[in-house]
């Protein structure tokens, strides 16, 4: 006869068996297949559980207004022969990154650098305080704290004048947002929704698919991402981490439709509702004249997208490559890319933070060090508070500012966006930020076993989590 207990364990165990299946057909890799099948078989009272919430890498049902909508595809086009790139923005890895962003580079783009939290949010609100008909916002983290307050008083204004703004936030990154802050803003006529509303995070157990996007597009005239959330932390005045190094980007031109495109799929994925009859697609075309596009990514892609941005970065630089990311926890494919980088002779550095903000992703970057530094990269710990911004320069060309952190889970499982710059002012501008950045860096030349035995013990621990790090 079957006890209740006994009747827990067989579900316990068909489920695993379920999931170990389902890992078997829906991993990326052998290696992360067997991990869960070994775990789901051998303890499935913990991998059961871990399964639900990690063991999901792709979204199903996610509309792509880029690829999906007729009328897009042909605006897209349409603005692919009224604003073609100049020559340097028209070659062979300028056509790549096309196709994996399905956004053409398009000339007449204004772009401007903002490395640090005042300067960033100075833009920000002045940006929102122009605003005439519309607001379009989009944070991963938002606090309600000094920084989000100011946020919230310069949106509150601009709805009282009549100006309509749509705000998204990610359940997980402001899982400590209050209450009160989503009403007031509520109050004031701001429609202000969590990006899985109708589902992902607060319907189902697992915990990926992030939107770790942040955008802020203000009538269809400028735009903003980059690598700044909104709370104290940002602005350098958190006791734990004092100065915080950070980059966003500001600009005026095409760029800014390609963004807010981005906004209404995810606003679409929230609410069911289109926004593009709604929204201004007039481009301004700026005198700059800068080739760029929008790059986005996220587990909705038929492919993994971020480990493709990364990829076309370092394969198409011919003499340098530098990337500044707060993670480092790379897929096999892009250290070996990395390694034949610098193999052949290239400039190849990596920029991260000396401190840690989550333990277990700093920790796992020490198991890949030594293998990528024996080969010729150089990895640089930034010294001067934490270093937190999303950065890649490619020899004197191509210039990317955005949310890709290099890790796993920004490349496959988060929802992100970069801003990449086919330019050589733009270029030039990275490079000035990151010289400036890397001497207050040091560079980083203590192999593992010569580091603190916790580390050595459980950098190689930490490295096993790396699929969903």
């Amino acid at each position: 006869m079957f006890t209740l207990p006994l009747l827990f364990v067989v579900l316990l165990e068909v489920l695993a068996v379920i999931f170990a299946f389902r890992a078997l057909t829906h991993s990326r890799t052998p290696q992360g297949a067997v991990a869960w099948v070994v775990f789901l078989v051998a303890a499935p009272y913990f991998a059961v559980v871990s399964y639900l919430f990690l063991g999901h890498s792709k979204v199903r049902g996610y509309v792509s207004a880029r690829r999906d909508s007729q009328d897009v595809v042909t605006a897209i086009n349409s603005a692919r022969l009224a604003l073609p790139p100049k020559p340097t923005g028209q070659t062979r890895d300028a056509k790549l990154f096309e196709t994996v962003a399905a956004s053409p580079v398009l000339a007449g783009n204004k772009f401007e650098l903002l490395v640090d939290g005042e300067e960033t949010f100075d833009a920000i609100f002045k940006a929102i305080d122009s605003a005439r008909d519309y607001i379009l916002i989009q944070f991963y983290i938002v606090r309600d704290d000094p920084t989000g307050r100011a946020l919230a008083d310069h949106l509150i204004a601009a709805a009282k004048r009549g100006v309509s703004v749509r705000f998204l936030y990610d359940s997980v990154g402001c899982s400590r947002l209050s209450r009160s802050y989503i009403s007031d803003l509520t109050n004031a006529g701001i429609r202000i929704l969590d990006t899985n509303a109708l589902r992902g995070p607060t319907k189902r157990f697992q915990v990926n698919f992030r939107n770790h996007r942040k955008t802020l597009v203000v009538d269809g005239h400028v735009g903003f991402t980059g690598g700044l959330n909104v709370g104290e932390e940002y602005m350098g005045r958190d006791p734990k981490f004092g100065a915080w190094r950070d980059t966003h980007c500001q600009f005026h031109g095409p760029l800014v439709q390609q963004l807010q495109l981005i906004f209404t799929e995810d606003w679409h994925w929230a609410t069911q509702e289109n926004l593009i009859d709604d929204l201004n697609w007039i481009m301004d075309i700026q005198d700059a004249d800068q080739d760029a596009l929008i790059l986005a990514g996220g587990p909705a892609d038929p492919m993994d997208t971020g480990n493709l941005y990364f990829n076309a970065c370092i394969s198409a630089a011919e003499n340098r490559i530098w990337i500044a990311s707060p993670y480092f926890v790379p897929d096999p494919d892009i250290i070996t890319a990395l390694q034949l980088a610098a193999l052949k002779g290239l400039d190849v550095r990596i920029l991260l933070p000396a401190e840690a903000d989550h333990w277990i992703t700093w920790l796992a970057a020490f198991a890949y060090f030594d293998e990528l530094r024996d080969a010729g990269v150089r990895f640089y710990k930034y010294n001067e508070g934490f270093m937190h911004q999303k950065c890649v320069l490619v020899d004197d060309q191509i210039a990317s500012v955005g949310t890709f952190n290099l890790d796993s889970r920004s490349c496959r499982l988060n929802f992100e966006q970069t801003a990449i710059l086919f330019d050589e002012r733009a270029a030039k501008d990275l490079e000035i930020m990151f010289e400036e950045d890397f001497a207050r860096a040091a560079i980083l030349t203590k192999p593992l076993h010569h580091q603190p035995l916790w580390v050595r013990i459980f950098a190689p621990v930490a490295r096993l989590f790396a699929p969903v790090l």
